[in-house]
């Protein structure tokens, strides 16, 4: 017999807890404030961003929320398994993980730095797989919780999983990775009920990609790309990386959510190209 939802009253995410990692700034501060609201205590890290880090843990706490912010690079081993130790101990254990952080290091091929390359790499791929890696450790480490998942980890991909996207080869290479990676850890600790999946954001008003969205024209020029009409908000993500945390979603592994108002739809070829 299938789990019962929560009941309506109770909280989606009580008594779970959470590491987000790059949650000092766009997608991953609305993912921590989401999974707060949703009732996780949420471990909010950081490598630069402090200040930010410690002023959306304070809103948490104001809330009635559990919160705390740690500071670690995610493309150090060393700093990884401290984020996770740190985690359990701050909070009992660990329960969830959101794999967010990720940069950018853009140039066309002929002009891009072995240096960029293995940056963006480093960050973007390796990264969310020492988190992952330490975060199934200390899912096995955890009570078992008859009926749902042990553990589960939402990896943060891209529309570029999918979409190549020319001038950023090394940003593309890492989101392809994330899906085979995330796919391949699902199907490995699935009989644990351990759950991975991944969301894929399209086009999202975060800073780093202001260029894109900052002026009418360039806003226009976007939206064509776009079938749904606007541009994504870091709520819209947060939502959907909230519910493929929880119980509600306990038969989902393995898979991509994307959270793309239609991007991956190719809308060029709406009508027939």
């Amino acid at each position: 017999m299938p789990p019962a939802s929560p009941a309506p009253d109770r909280p989606l995410l009580a008594g779970r807890h959470a590491l987000v990692t790059g949650a000092s700034s766009g997608i991953g501060m609305a993912v921590a404030r989401d999974l707060a609201g949703a009732g996780a205590a949420v471990a909010v890290n950081y490598r630069s961003g402090q200040e930010a880090a410690e002023a959306l843990v304070e809103e948490i706490r104001a809330a009635g929320g559990r919160a705390v912010a740690l500071r670690g690079d995610v493309s150090s081993e060393d700093e990884v398994a401290a984020l996770v130790r740190s985690t359990e101990e701050a909070f009992g254990g660990i329960d969830l993980l959101v794999a967010n952080s990720g940069i950018q290091k853009d140039a066309p091929i002929g002009e891009m730095s072995l240096q960029d390359w293995q940056a963006v790499v480093s960050v973007n791929l390796t990264g969310q797989f020492l988190c992952c890696r330490e975060a199934i450790r200390a899912f096995r480490r955890g009570p078992e919780r008859p009926g749902r998942a042990r553990g589960a980890i939402v990896c943060m991909s891209s529309v570029h999983e999918l979409i190549p996207w020319a001038g950023r080869v090394n940003y593309a290479a890492t989101k392809g990775g994330i899906r085979m990676m995330m796919q391949t850890l699902a199907q490995e600790v699935a009989a644990e009920r351990i759950r991975v999946n991944a969301v894929a954001p399209g086009a999202i008003r975060t800073p780093i990609n202001e260029e894109a969205w900052g002026t009418e024209e360039a806003l226009r020029k976007l939206l064509r790309l776009i079938p749904y009409g606007r541009i994504g908000e870091p709520e819209d993500v947060a939502r959907a990386v909230t519910w493929l945390a929880s119980d509600e979603a306990d038969y989902v592994t393995g898979t991509t959510l994307f959270v793309d108002g239609g991007m991956s739809l190719y809308p060029e070829f709406v009508g027939n190209g």
